[in-house]
Order: C-alpha cells, then sequence, then structure tokens
C-alpha cells in the first residue's frame, strides 16, 4: 500500500511538473542583428508577428538539405504575418553563407553570428539546424533541434497567425 502512495505521489509530481513547464513560456533574448543586406533588425521590432530564428551552417547536410523547405514554409506564411532570420553561424565563413544565400536566392533575413553573440543569447546554441518559434508576443513557445517536422510546424504556425 504504501508502494502505491509512493508510486501515485511520484506520478503526480511528474505530471505537474509537465503541465507547468508547457504553460511556462520564456521570453526571446533580445537579439539585434544586421542582415546581409545591411538593414538592422530586433525581436522586438517584430513584435506582432510570428517569428522563426533558424540557427544554420553551409557545413551542415541537414540545414542544406531543410532550407527547400524553410522556403517553402517562409514564402506560404509571410504575408500571413511570418518573418523568419536565418542566423549563420560563427564558424561558417562569410563568403560561404553569401554564396548560399544568393545562389539559393533565400527570400528572408540572414545574418552573419561572427562572435557567437546570439547562438549565446539563445542558451549556447551548439547544434545545426536549430530553430526556434516565437509568438506575436516575443515568447520561445517551441524549439527544433534537427529538421522540424513541417506539417506539425505548419499546424503550430498557423495557430500562431491565428492568434
Amino acid at each position: 500500500m504504501q508502494l502505491f502512495q509512493h508510486a501515485t505521489r511520484l506520478l503526480l509530481a511528474v505530471v505537474l511538473i509537465s503541465v507547468l513547464s508547457a504553460c511556462s513560456k520564456q521570453a526571446a533574448p533580445a537579439m539585434h542583428f544586421t542582415d546581409l543586406k545591411g538593414n538592422k533588425v530586433s525581436l522586438e521590432q517584430l513584435k506582432g508577428k510570428v517569428v522563426m530564428v533558424n540557427f544554420w551552417a553551409t557545413s551542415c547536410t541537414t540545414c542544406v538539405a531543410e532550407m527547400p523547405e524553410m522556403i517553402k514554409t517562409y514564402d506560404k506564411y509571410h504575408a500571413q504575418g511570418l518573418e523568419y532570420i536565418a542566423v549563420a553561424m560563427s564558424y561558417d565563413p562569410p563568403n560561404y553563407v553569401l554564396n548560399f544565400t544568393e545562389t539559393r536566392q533565400l527570400p528572408f533575413m540572414v545574418t552573419l553570428d561572427l562572435e557567437g553573440k546570439l547562438a549565446g543569447s539563445f542558451g549556447d546554441v551548439k547544434l545545426t539546424p536549430t530553430t526556434f518559434v516565437i509568438d506575436k508576443q516575443g515568447n520561445i513557445i517551441k524549439k527544433y533541434v534537427g529538421a522540424p517536422e513541417f506539417s506539425e510546424l505548419h499546424q503550430l504556425i498557423e495557430k500562431q497567425i491565428a492568434a
């Protein structure tokens, strides 16, 4: 009987922690950058829009493979209020990033994280691709490490745009 009560309490604690963590929102860091076109942007300026921040590298095969789907996602939802920021990792040679951006005709903002400060501000991102989805209020609502399941990502974006 005592073992059952202990297991029940443990299960309730796990459920409570899960509920609380699902309800808590983490504010996105104050992110300021200049994109490859010379535009100065901050996440604060993008409040009121759903934002995806994708940390990637030209040497990352998964990043390169997911980029066409990221472009389609951006094209599909940008007019409805989605912004997308592709953050090239500090170890990625700037000329490679510029070449990739131009040859693939990336339609969204691309920035170089030359000193690793942007990756650091998002919890010291090391693995690529890592993508954060930020709601209209500026809260991180989802983090993907690796390529996202795009149908799930699209549902999340649609829900957030409609909110």
